[in-house]
């Protein structure tokens, strides 16, 4: 069965909306995305088209006062224009800035580009930018010494502050209390870290808030 192209209306107001200079430039991309890739499907994600393809994005386009953009999704087909120098790391999406329909790649070759992207989704080889960006690691909050936790189990409204705070505003009080050289200064800097997070303050209250 061939696959049937998926219009959206909301990408024809989209395209409605936009400047007199962006209109042939948007039709003419929603133009060679269908042409390329039948079964594609239109969408409306973060305010602006995309297209679709087997449940993966495909490429997006924009509007904006004075240029239009142009931005194919999977590393693989980004790979391949970086190869043929098309690739504009340093704009917003893949081809630069678009003032006129000119500014786009020569059709034949768009083609091809969408072609490949297609391609990639087909053989299971396409790999999302979103996906591919590194992992940020959050920061876990540190153990508290047996010392201060001892001391915040006696005071059940500074333990509800403690528990509330964040990693990293944990992180200056354990620091702060492990620091202490002698005992003597870790009990008082335990005691007084109770009563100020007693009073729903965090450790560099003066100065700050977490």
């Amino acid at each position: 069965m061939t696959p049937v192209s998926t219009f959206d209306p909301r990408v024809d107001a989209y395209i409605a909306k936009a400047k007199p200079y962006a209109q042939p430039i948007l039709m003419h991309i929603r133009e060679l995305v269908h042409k390329a890739s039948p079964g594609v499907v239109e969408a409306i994600k973060w305010s602006r088209p995309f297209f679709e393809y087997k449940g993966a994005i495909l490429c997006n386009m924009s509007a904006f006062k004075e240029h239009c953009s142009f931005g194919f999704w999977g590393v693989e087909i980004s790979k391949i224009l970086r190869e043929e120098r098309v690739l504009q790391p340093d704009a917003m999406g893949s081809l630069g800035r678009l003032t006129r329909v000119e500014d786009l790649p020569a059709d034949k070759k768009m083609l091809v580009f969408l072609r490949k992207a297609v391609g990639f989704i087909d053989s299971g080889q396409y790999t999302s930018p979103i996906a591919a960006r590194p992992k940020v690691v959050k920061a876990q909050a540190p153990a508290a010494p047996p010392e201060f936790t001892k001391a915040l189990k006696a005071n059940k409204k500074a333990t509800a502050v403690f528990t509330a705070f964040s990693p990293s505003c944990k992180k200056e009080y354990v620091d702060w209390i492990a620091d202490a050289k002698r005992a003597e200064t870790r009990d008082q800097r335990i005691a007084t870290a109770v009563e100020w997070m007693s009073e729903g303050k965090q450790r560099n209250w003066k100065y700050q808030n977490c």
